[in-house]
């Protein structure tokens, strides 16, 4: 709509005393991420108050929504001093945001109300509705969702050739936790997350077995809850120790393993392999003797089980000296420079 539809600002408006009270502006903003009309209670109240609500957007998702509840929104897009002399004589006037939530009224409304011309009206900000927690991961997936479309690399990858990138991304997840760099470990999270979004749509396309982020959320949500009945049951738990206890029986449980070697990923490092295979025998309580044999593969197999059983990471233990290793490295090529 035009500014042809808009009477112009009356004199109260600009500061005259026809109409002493300058009125109301209501800028209703609402979130993509939460289904169109589920509003928050003020803000239908708000709505339904109004003396007139206006949308610039005539797709906005919330229209259809509105008229429903017998609400009577106008397609329109004042300026900002046709929006101060619509609301002179007391009126309210409620404004249903866009995407963009209004920047170019919002800055003019700063303008008038700066150059002390106009009685400006009272001007609220109100939510209508708020984005919960992890609402953002919505953004993620339809983005995963565009790419695999358009994408002419993305559309083309599978399970299989994306596999190594999620081998790196974890190491570089790693890294960050180690380097103790807040910024960094923002940002792996990040890369390890595309990777079980970029899987679970891949995952959606399957002829025979398809499954969506939805599903591997679903069961992990499953999973978890099984897995801490101290929680989410009657069990109790105090100590580390006894939630440890709660998740490997309930895990064995779910499992039905018949070796405490089963679900141990034999392609991970060596010495994690190691460690976790000494883990699994010890809280199993099993009395297993060290293969023999010589080379330092057996060697190094008694020091990853030594180092298990002290609480001590060994792949970490080794990426540390590794470093050190390293900063001798470079120390040593100065040295040789100068």
């Amino acid at each position: 709509m035009n500014a042809t539809s808009f009477d112009s600002a009356p004199d109260a408006a600009r500061g005259g005393t026809t109409h002493p009270d300058p009125g109301r502006i209501v800028l209703l903003t609402t979130s993509h991420r939460v289904a169109p009309g589920l509003l928050s209670w003020p803000a239908w109240q708000a709505l339904h108050a109004a003396d007139r609500v206006l949308c610039a957007d005539g797709a906005h998702p919330q229209l259809p929504y509105l008229r429903e509840a017998g609400i009577s929104v106008e397609e329109a897009s004042p300026t900002a001093e046709e929006l101060v002399g619509v609301c002179a004589g007391g009126r309210t006037v409620v404004v249903v945001a866009t995407g963009e939530g209004e920047p170019v009224l919002t800055d003019g409304l700063a303008r008038l109300a700066g150059s002390g011309r106009f009685r400006m009206p009272e001007l609220e900000l109100l939510p209508a509705s708020y984005d919960l927690p992890g609402a953002r991961l919505l953004d993620l997936i339809q983005v995963m969702d565009r790419i695999r479309a358009e994408c002419p690399w993305s559309s083309r990858q599978t399970h299989q050739g994306l596999a190594k990138y999620g081998i790196e991304e974890a190491y570089e997840l790693v890294e960050a936790i180690e380097d103790g760099d807040r910024d960094e470990l923002r940002e792996e999270l990040g890369d390890v997350l595309l990777q079980v979004v970029f899987h679970a749509r891949i995952a959606q396309e399957d002829p025979d077995a398809p499954f969506s982020i939805d599903d591997v959320a679903a069961t992990i949500v499953a999973k978890l809850i099984h897995r801490h009945p101290h929680v989410f049951g009657e069990e109790t738990a105090s100590t580390p120790e006894e939630v440890k206890e709660h998740w490997l029986r309930t895990k064995a449980q779910e499992k039905q393993r018949t070796s405490v070697t089963e679900g141990i990923p034999l392609h991970q490092p060596g010495l994690a392999l190691a460690a976790k295979l000494a883990s699994r025998v010890r809280t199993a309580g099993l009395d297993v003797p060290l293969p023999t044999g010589e080379g330092m593969g057996y060697e190094l197999l008694t020091l990853a089980i030594r180092a298990e059983a002290e609480g001590v990471d060994p792949e970490a233990a080794l990426r540390a000296a590794a470093r050190a290793y390293r900063d001798t490295i470079m120390e040593t090529e100065a040295a040789r420079k100068t």
